[in-house]
């Protein structure tokens, strides 16, 4: 309520709440203790009769409701002029939900910030024998991670990769993994189906998929490999960390390893983007989940 758009708004919840509260007073004491000379008594000759003696009639409620009504009121008035309600008036107190948020996270903050601060000066291998903190780990990764790696990191949907396989495209050491976390990644291999056409693509996929056998030496893909691939892949299929170009001379596929798999990979090429994490992990929840991905 304290972070209306403008003053307008404000002064309608303000007016609106005020008339509504002197409105309900007015009634109310009106009902009590105003006579109510003109009000024509009901003819108890011609009015139904509930319970052998219950009638319709002009007596006000009992005089509890009365006081019931007036504690509720005073109830509403010291709340609106001690919490924020009217319009922009933030209150006597000054009390709002982020206040409340922040003052959580700094006692949270004042309680565990040298426990935190510990955890992220130890070891990776001494937090991999942590039970407890590892267990911590896992639900970091569960809440941050799952969504596309799945819940154990095994990946899924052959778009998300396996975090448990030790075959990393930007590195598998607990720097470069910190780095990834922290930073984000953003992977782009281009399509080349313009440039090979259909049969082209498929020598290609072919030689990719056998480059490690004897006789890929004499495959007509080798050259346009060669020609196309060398660069980021490595002439051996061995890949590129630092430009995140994954190796080609083993069975870890990312987007499948069939041989209709690795066609369209080469035909329409492939675009991965991992979000960075730095702003919303902290430097103890990032060294914690190194430590579990890596054990």
């Amino acid at each position: 309520m304290a972070d209306l758009p403008n003053n307008f708004w404000s002064g309608w919840i303000i007016v609106i709440t005020t008339t509504s509260l002197l409105a309900l007073a007015w009634l109310v004491v009106s009902i009590y203790f105003f006579p109510h000379k003109n009000r024509p008594r009901p003819n108890h000759e011609e009015q139904p009769v509930w319970d052998d003696n219950l009638r319709e009639g002009t007596a006000a409620p009992p005089l509890w409701w009365f006081w019931l009504i007036l504690g509720t009121m005073i109830f509403s008035v010291v709340y609106l002029m001690l919490y924020p309600g009217l319009g922009s008036y933030k209150g006597m107190l000054e009390w709002s939900q982020d206040s409340r948020l922040a003052s959580s996270y700094g006692n949270y903050s004042n309680q565990f910030e040298q426990k935190r601060k510990a955890i992220t000066q130890r070891t990776i291998e001494d937090l991999q024998n942590d039970i407890v903190l590892m267990d911590t780990a896992h639900g970091i990764f569960a809440r941050n991670c799952a969504a596309c790696h799945g819940a154990e990191g095994r990946g899924q949907a052959s778009l998300f990769p396996d975090l448990k396989d030790n075959d990393w495209q930007w590195g598998g050491s607990p720097e470069q993994i910190e780095q990834t976390i922290r930073q984000g990644r953003i992977a782009n291999m281009v399509g080349w189906q313009g440039i090979l056409g259909d049969d082209g693509t498929a020598q290609l996929a072919e030689y990719v998929l056998t480059m490690t056998a004897p006789r890929a030496k004499q495959h007509p893909g080798k050259e346009k490999y060669a020609q196309l691939c060398v660069a980021c892949h490595g002439i051996k299929g061995n890949g590129n960390q630092q430009l995140g170009a994954p190796k080609l001379a083993d069975d870890i596929w990312l987007y499948g390893g069939s041989a209709n798999d690795v066609e369209t990979s080469i035909a329409s090429g492939r675009n991965g983007i991992m979000p960075a994490f730095a702003g919303r992990l902290d430097d103890t929840q990032i060294r914690l989940l190194v430590a579990w991905l890596t054990r």
